[in-house]
């Protein structure tokens, strides 16, 4: 493999963005593979699920919001605590940012260290990021498990399903429409961060958002899926990407290979298969160092510093 460029600092091409309605009550702002923000609109107040990088490109998402309804933004629902999806928050004036007692945690424990690492990671991203203002994002209400908020008589669950893409989780769900919010638990067509991940919990985790039975889905990243076809079609590759990563390594490690020698030969094998998703050269490496991890001696994540983040580039890509 030659030397690529460092995460995502060479993808600098903005990206086309859709508003795709999903009912009377949901929406879906995707930027072809760029992290998505749900919007759902009740009889009298608006909820956003998930950000945004920055307030500015919040500024987006919420003129797009005005298009449709003229209803307050009283709730953020942060689905977990990656800088991509909640250093936007600011720009809605929401009454609430809500996030599972979990998601709290993680802000206290690594917070700004992962705000550090995302802004180098992801520099089109954070383009604007002298609008972020200073500090973390903080939520105001944590749950656990399970809450629901009635936006007058639309009902909205918030659910701790398992973990997976973090331990703190969230998919925001819409039981009257059977459409499901799920953050970074479901991608498609876009490859699975997963440096903060659990891969031993995550398929059945997926197993739980399937059992809901969604017929509409907004993943993390990736087009709104609008059948129940497209939906199971999510649920399979984000499993299968997953499953594949950890089969990998626990082969590697079974047969006492080091970390730089799992990775090349775990990429060699799944990028036929998923090469072409978006930021897959991105993620590969965050991913196998952390399901080596896991598979090794770390069930819970280690904490991603900037400097971490170059260290084990380096090591695994120079």
């Amino acid at each position: 493999m030659s030397t690529k460029a460092f995460a995502s600092q060479a993808d600098l091409q903005d990206k086309q963005v859709s508003f795709t309605r999903l009912s009377d009550h949901a929406y879906a702002y995707t930027a072809e593979g760029d992290p998505n923000t749900g919007v759902i609109i009740g009889d009298n107040a608006v909820m956003v699920i998930d950000t945004q990088a920055t307030p500015v490109m919040a500024q987006d998402v919420i003129r797009r919001i005005r298009e449709v309804t003229d209803k307050p933004i009283k709730y953020v629902v942060l689905s977990h605590y990656h800088a991509v999806r909640v250093l936007g928050a600011s720009a809605y004036g929401a009454e609430h940012i809500i996030a599972s007692q979990d998601t709290y945690d993680l802000i206290v424990e690594r917070g700004e260290a992962d705000k550090a690492s995302e802004i180098g990671r992801f520099p089109r991203l954070f383009r604007a990021v002298e609008s972020v203002p200073p500090g973390l994002t903080w939520p105001t209400i944590t749950f656990t498990g399970k809450m629901t908020i009635w936006l007058g008589k639309l009902e909205v669950q918030l659910l701790q399903l398992g973990r997976g893409h973090t331990k703190g989780d969230t998919v925001a769900w819409l039981p009257q429409e059977k459409i499901l919010f799920s953050g970074d638990l479901v991608e498609f067509d876009a490859t699975s961060y997963a440096g903060d991940a659990y891969f031993a919990d995550w398929p059945q985790t997926l197993d739980r958002i399937a059992a809901l039975q969604p017929q509409k889905l907004v993943p993390g990243r990736g087009a709104a899926l609008t059948t129940p076809e497209q939906v199971q079609a999510g649920l399979a590759g984000t499993r299968a990407f997953i499953s594949d990563v950890r089969a990998c390594v626990q082969e590697g490690v079974a047969a006492g290979k080091d970390l730089k020698t799992v990775y090349r030969e775990t990429y060699e094998r799944l990028k036929p298969k998923y090469g072409h998703w978006v930021i897959f050269d991105h993620c590969m490496p965050f991913d196998v160092t952390r399901c080596y991890d896991e598979v090794t001696q770390y069930p819970d994540p280690r904490i991603w510093t900037a400097e971490r983040d170059r260290q084990m580039w380096a090591a695994l890509e120079g």
